[in-house]
């Protein structure tokens, strides 16, 4: 054991892990040393005489849990620490839900559904209620039904909430009451739990079984959550509800990074903290060891804008370091070639390496410009977030064959194997026994084995004979073989392995290897000795409950590899770089239109900037572009308010590094939009071209930007966009007076010509956002 554990902590790091009894709330600033305080923690309740069978440790990815496991061990030595239950809310929670679920009716093999399996059963219930699924869009109806579970509603509450109700009456889509009870029977009858089911369906075990509620309560005397800002109304219950008996509780969390509100969590639970519990201990971590001075000052100064936080001022030792570079592009494009360009530069100057660097954007849709620009200068780079290796089709086939021989009641899963690889089973026969299923209130699996009875033809019957047949004898190997062996048996008896041997395309290849990679990590999950003390063994189950609960953090972490990584902010929380691009710092790009209509959505948006910032350890360069093409137009661009919020002595704005000039002879400073003061800006400094590894030398010609001085009328105040109508004149804020020339798009979401002679001519607008008055 490291007897010096302590020593290592700095004075309140040391205090947070000296508190063992009582609620304890650790606010824990950007790059505080949170993992270390709750590893160390864990590790200090462990030496003091808890047992590790009574410890619970709830993190918000799998990959947490293994690091914190991996660090207790380095301080205690031996193996306790695998007696700890660590690990994700959803894989905890599924875990003891094997043992518990079948006191709800659920097997103890139930299956747990992807985000994909439930829409596919959401849509399947939308079309048999002969609903127009392109107004009941599936993916919209799962959201709401999600969002339902997290706040802890059955589908009866949620029929019967007036509110509710009155809300699905004036989207027009009054029958997602009737559509979540359908499915919440459907699930149920399948043997199957979504992801929310496995907070939801705990939250429901935990009330209705009061002996349940009393053994984990007194099993659990210590209880710790990480992030707790990130957590929802359900695991908020929850963990009230476990903690109750001894109120050990320690939440470790930072208000100022809490972005996560689409999904449900909400950043009263960290706030109300002290009031829901008595004599709570509030320890601030306040001393930041991954930023320099500069960047954490600028952090600091945007998030004191924020109304809704807990007090705190990140402080560090670290080096002053470098100003913030803040670059403007005439284009998004122009914005991707600067930031390949510097990269190259940097890569060449201070000996960087690809993995170093990091492009966070707000959305998806940005990283084109980057990849494009990236790929150009021969610069490896990978995208974060996007399709994962257990979503891909051949991988889920594959799986689905699995997961039927680990629970036949799983319909989902049968449908999409049934005919796959082809065995003479088309849709007609399919349709013909969902409605038997449906009917005669049968399994899909239960029809499937008495189809005898239901006068199928003699060749669709032998087809389904031998299905079933197959899924037992792979069911009956599974009791004496380990899951790889199943696994391969699975892969031959189908066929699916030679099948995607016998396809020599590019893609088949692709595909085929994917599946070898399958059968790999089988192989390798089987192989690794099991845990002392864990209940989780290495069984085909186990294995295909861990690959369905990955987070997106424990997927495609490949870091060892040496790649530029692109990803968006959300993706990007919990991690540091030594190099940051945060780009598209434009006015509803980043903050998000949709997340500028009240105080709490704007104030999330600028936590989410806060997170921007502080993944940067040495250097920050903040871009944006003048104009980019969204939803088919090309739209003129303000800077965003939140460049407005960092103090100008910590910017750079001279840097054109990358072979992009700052384009026209003065920067768009000038003006506002009326939500925000941009009156003080001074232009920045013209620049001359620099020339950069892979550049250029002869750009060529670039579209001049012309930018006016215009003063806005006194008492300006902008018209409702409804009210405008080609060839009215009009006035904006920055480009003065013009008239409306064309107007296209939805009503409620009209883009229009607008020629403004003084500030160029003809300037696409998005009337939800320009501000336009109309000159009478």
């Amino acid at each position: 054991m490291n007897a010096n554990y302590l020593d290592e902590l700095n004075d309140r790091q040391r205090e947070a892990v000296s508190h063992i009894n009582g609620p304890l709330m650790i606010v824990a600033g950007a790059g505080s040393g949170k993992t270390k305080v709750l590893t160390t923690r864990i590790a200090h309740l462990m030496n003091n005489g808890v047992d590790a069978f009574n410890i619970l440790a709830l993190t918000f990815t799998n990959k947490a849990a293994r690091e914190m496991k991996e660090r207790i061990e380095r301080i205690l030595g031996g193996h306790e620490a695998r007696n700890l239950y660590i690990g994700t809310f959803h894989s905890v929670f599924a875990r003891l839900l094997r043992t518990d679920a079948p006191k709800m009716g659920y097997p103890n093999d139930f299956t747990i559904y992807d985000a994909d399996d439930a829409k596919s059963v959401v849509k399947t219930i939308i079309n048999e209620l002969n609903l127009d699924d392109k107004h009941y869009k599936p993916n919209l109806v799962y959201n709401r039904i999600s969002a339902a579970k997290n706040s802890l509603m059955s589908p009866q509450e949620y029929q019967h909430d007036y509110y509710i109700q009155q809300e699905d009456q004036r989207s027009g889509r009054p029958m997602i009451g009737k559509i979540y009870d359908m499915y919440a029977k459907r699930c149920f009858k399948n043997g199957a739990m979504d992801f929310d089911d496995l907070l939801y369906k705990f939250y429901v075990l935990l009330k209705s079984f009061p002996e349940v509620l009393s053994k984990y309560q007194h099993k659990f005397r210590y209880i710790m959550i990480d992030e707790y800002q990130d957590t929802n109304p359900a695991q908020y219950e929850i963990i009230k509800l476990l903690g109750a008996v001894h109120e050990n509780i320690a939440v470790v969390g930072d208000d100022a990074q809490s972005i996560y509100s689409f999904r449900g969590a909400t950043i009263q639970n960290i706030l109300q903290f002290e009031k829901d519990y008595d004599d709570v201990k509030v320890v601030k971590l306040e001393q930041n060891y991954r930023c320099t001075k500069s960047i954490l000052d600028v952090a600091n100064q945007v998030i004191k804008n924020n109304k809704g936080q807990i007090e705190k001022s990140l402080w560090t030792d670290n080096d002053q370091g470098e100003k913030i570079r803040l670059v403007r592009t005439s284009t998004d494009n122009e914005e991707g070639k600067f930031v390949a360009d510097t990269i190259a530069e940097q890569k060449l100057r201070n000996h960087y390496s690809n993995r170093e660097f990091a492009i966070l954007y707000r959305t998806n849709a940005q990283s084109r410009a980057f990849e494009e620009s990236l790929r150009r200068m021969n610069i490896p780079y990978r995208i974060y977030g996007g399709l994962s290796f257990y979503q891909r089709k051949e991988i889920k086939d594959f799986v689905a064959y699995l997961r039927v021989i680990i629970n036949p009641r799983d319909e989902e899963a049968l449908k999409r194997i049934i005919n796959y690889p082809a065995r003479g089973i088309g849709k007609t026969t399919i349709d013909k026994l969902t409605l038997l299923s449906n009917t005669h209130d049968l399994t899909f699996w239960e029809v499937l084995s008495s189809a005898g009875n239901f006068g199928f033809r003699s060749g669709t019957l032998e087809a389904i004979d031998g299905f079933v047949t197959m899924i037992k004898s792979f069911q009956s190997q599974l009791e004496k073989s380990n899951a790889y062996d199943v696994a391969v048996q699975v892969g031959k008896s189908t066929n699916i392995v030679k099948e995607l041997f016998n396809d020599k395309t590019t893609e088949g290849l692709a595909r085929y290897e994917n599946v070898q990679e399958l059968l790999n990590s089988i192989k390798e999950f089987t192989e690794t000795p099991t845990e002392d003390g864990e209940l989780l063994e290495k069984t085909l189950g186990a294995y295909l409950q861990q690959i369905t609960l990955l987070t997106d953090a424990d997927q495609g972490n490949d870091e060892d590899s040496d790649v530029v990584k692109l990803m968006t902010i959300h993706a990007a929380k919990g991690l540091e770089f030594p190099v940051v691009f945060s780009v598209g710092l434009e006015e509803t790009l980043f903050p998000n239109s949709m997340a500028i209509n009240s105080r709490e959505e704007l104030e999330e948006e600028r936590r989410l900037f806060y997170v921007a910032i502080t993944r940067a350890k040495s250097k920050l360069w903040i871009t944006y572009a003048n104009s980019r093409y969204r939803f088919g137009n090309l739209v003129q661009n303000e800077s965003s308010r939140f460049i407005d919020e960092i103090p100008p002595q910590h910017l750079d704005r001279s840097y054109a590094g990358g072979g992009v000039r700052n384009m026209g002879s003065t920067p768009s400073w000038g003006g506002g939009n009326g939500l925000f003061d941009r009156s003080n800006r001074k232009p920045a400094p013209g620049h001359k071209t620099t020339t950069s590894i892979g550049t250029n030398p002869n750009p060529g010609p670039r579209p001049a930007t012309t930018v006016t001085n215009h003063v806005p009328t006194e008492g300006f105040a902008p018209d409702d966009p409804v009210n405008m109508e080609v060839g009215m004149k009009v006035e904006h804020q920055k480009f003065g007076f013009g008239t409306i020339t064309s107007m296209d798009g939805a009503p409620n979401n009209r883009i229009a010509t607008v020629n403004f002679p003084a500030a160029g001519g003809d300037k696409k607008i998005m009337l939800n956002y320009a501000k336009l008055m109309i000159i009478k």
